[in-house]
């Protein structure tokens, strides 16, 4: 596709340079079909630790554990860090889990590494004439999520970005597929989505992502972050359900093997009734599934990545050194579930962000 940023191989890395590579991938990854799954993932949750540890890694750490900070400003440095590494644990894991999901998740046996939460409530939505948006974030394992349901027969479709090694991509594509989860490019989404959208299909995002500076800035952990907006203008266009839920690992009982289990919940569901009468529906809408992300966090916080850039993109009034915007504060004040003191909180840290930017001459935070 011309909008692929990958752009095009040439014959040598096409032919040659890309399949020994993937070829020196696949045999690398043998043990983790070979051996027991758990023995895989007690090494590879050494290997997270191992990861989070070292010394190339320390300015990641850092960075992660300001983001914790952030979040969570009554836990000690020590709580901080620590969290980070069991970060580092859990991702590690969700490799290897991903890589083997293919192979364990099946009609037949799902239920071995699969429960269903609330999802009572969800169903409705899944079969009514209406598209829906199954929203989640980079909290537990946000593949399993698209993956079950499909496998319990509705029409699943997720947004994904092609992987650089085509013959890998070309595997994650084939593998997903038998299962019945399509996989869209989120670089050609948008031409696809019209159509899905008016079949009333079900379409899965991952989105707590930064959106660079063209995003809407909401709150998330009393800090504005930059969140997508189409999100909220799919769902205003097409008159879409929005479900947002998480797959959340479950602990293991204490001296037992490590093993993949994962309980798939939801953490919040609306549709236009909710959105209808409110002053700036896109705003709602945006704000909503954002404070719905952070709770699945605030609730399995070692599942999180905190690696990533959160709070990158700052609203313009940080970045131009300006006073917090009166039209903002009206918005965030309009939120039903916005309080006097999280506004408050929310308005005072935009103040020392703009004043940090300020002062080190930067637009942009790590």
């Amino acid at each position: 596709m011309a909008s692929d940023p990958r752009g095009a191989l040439t014959p040598l890395q096409q032919h040659i340079i890309q399949p020994a590579i993937y070829a020196a991938v696949r045999t690398a990854l043998i043990p983790t079909h070979l051996l027991p799954l758990p023995v895989t993932l007690r090494g590879a949750r050494s290997l997270g630790r191992i990861i989070g540890k070292a010394r190339f890694n320390k300015k990641r750490v850092g960075q992660a554990i300001d983001r914790i900070e952030v979040a969570f400003p009554d836990y000690s440095y020590d709580q901080r860090r620590e969290l980070v590494m069991k970060a580092y644990e859990h991702f590690l894991m969700l490799i290897t889990e991903l890589i083997v999901t293919p192979r364990l998740l099946s009609e037949d046996a799902w239920t071995d590494y699969v429960e269903l939460g609330n999802l009572e409530s969800a169903m409705r939505p899944l079969l009514d004439d209406r598209p829906t948006l199954l929203l989640t974030g980079h909290c537990g394992n946000w593949e399993i999520i698209g993956y079950t349901m499909a496998l319990l027969g509705f029409n699943m479709h997720a947004i994904y970005r092609p992987l650089d090694l085509r013959p890998a991509d070309d595997w994650v594509r084939q593998t997903r597929s038998r299962r019945g989860l399509d996989l869209l490019d989120k670089f050609g989404v948008m031409r696809a989505m019209p159509k899905l959208m008016e079949n009333g299909e079900a379409v899965a995002f991952v989105a707590d992502q930064n959106a660079g500076d063209r995003g809407l800035q909401v709150p998330y952990f009393g800090r504005l972050a930059s969140s997508y907006k189409s999100i909220g203008l799919t769902a205003l266009q097409y008159n879409a359900n929005i479900l947002i839920g998480q797959a959340r690992r479950l602990p293991t009982a204490s001296g037992t093997d490590q093993s993949m289990r994962y309980r798939i919940e939801v953490v919040d569901q609306f549709t236009s009734e909710d959105w209808k009468d409110q002053p700036d529906p896109l705003f709602y809408i945006t704000a909503r599934y954002r404070r719905s992300i952070e709770q699945m966090i605030r609730k399995t916080p070692e599942q999180y990545l905190w690696m990533h850039r959160i709070w990158k993109s700052r609203p313009r009034h940080e970045r131009l050194n300006k006073p917090f915007p009166e039209a903002l504060k009206n918005k965030l004040a309009a939120l039903p579930w916005m309080t006097d003191e999280e506004l408050a909180k929310i308005i005072d840290r935009s103040e020392q962000d703009r004043a940090y930017m300020t002062k080190h001459n930067i637009t942009h935070f790590r």
